[in-house]
């Protein structure tokens, strides 16, 4: 059996004013993050899980400062030095606006931090990706509505016929669906919105920008586990059918919407 912790939406830094923590000089709102995702490390490293895979939105944006890259380091580093394999998929607030500029957790996929895997494109990784694990997943970072055009696959048929964004992201999905090897186990993680999915406050300013990805796709039963980021608001969206649909909610309450 592989044991796998799933995390989503961590934004460490998103709530930076208030009152200052005096031991570290950090604002205690971020301590309360931070607290929570020493939680998710102490867990992952304890339980001693086979895959942490963590669905997107590490900061606030994807110009933290130097002080929260250096916290979020010391608790990858927690990760690497275990030997745990960790995906860290791409979200929306990872992402620079501008193309060719460098998401947010540029420096792990750049100095090939041992243990740890960025997920910045579209890709099917397999047992010699996944360092050893017996083991498919397909990851799904944001994608723009751009991005989207360059990364779907070749209409098989009436290629002049413009689909929806949220099509093109299926059709994409089902293209790595079909590409499976159906003796290994499958995992699906992406930071993408769902339909069918409830959206926390936080979210509402964002309805109609998203991509929205049809839900019968993330139910496709070749799959094992589907492990989402994005949504705030901790759900799974299958009702206890195969496979699990998880969006996790994010590891701390970013709002007095999400008080209780």
């Amino acid at each position: 059996m592989i044991k796998v912790l799933h995390f989503a939406d961590a934004h460490i830094d998103i709530i930076r004013s208030g009152r200052l923590d005096a031991e570290t000089g950090l604002p205690v709102r971020v301590m309360d993050f931070l607290k929570a995702l020493d939680v998710i490390i102490d867990s992952a490293i304890q339980e001693k899980v086979n895959l942490v895979i963590f669905s997107g939105d590490a900061y606030r944006d994807r110009t933290p400062a130097p002080t929260f890259q250096r916290e979020w380091g010391k608790r990858m580093k927690r990760l690497s030095r275990a030997e745990i394999p960790t995906l860290l998929v791409i979200g929306n607030h990872d992402l620079s606006p501008a193309a060719g500029r460098a998401h947010a957790l540029q420096e792990y996929e750049t100095l090939q931090v041992p243990y740890i895997r960025v997920i910045s494109q579209p890709e099917l990784l397999g047992p010699d990706d996944l360092f050893g694990l017996p083991l498919q997943v397909i990851g799904i970072p944001w994608l723009t509505r751009s991005a989207l055009q360059n990364s779907r696959p070749p209409a098989k048929e009436n290629p002049a016929q413009e689909k929806e964004s949220g099509e093109q992201l299926a059709d994409l999905i089902r293209s790595f669906i079909e590409a499976l090897q159906p003796d290994l186990p499958a995992i699906l993680a992406a930071h993408v919105s769902v339909q069918g999915a409830t959206f926390g406050n936080e979210r509402s300013v964002m309805l109609g920008k998203d991509v929205l990805l049809p839900l019968s796709i993330v139910r496709d039963n070749r799959l094992d586990y589907v492990a989402l980021g994005h949504i705030h608001k901790a759900q799974e969206l299958n009702h206890g059918s195969h496979p699990p649909v998880v969006y996790p909610g994010s590891i701390e309450r970013i709002n007095f919407g999400e008080a209780n």
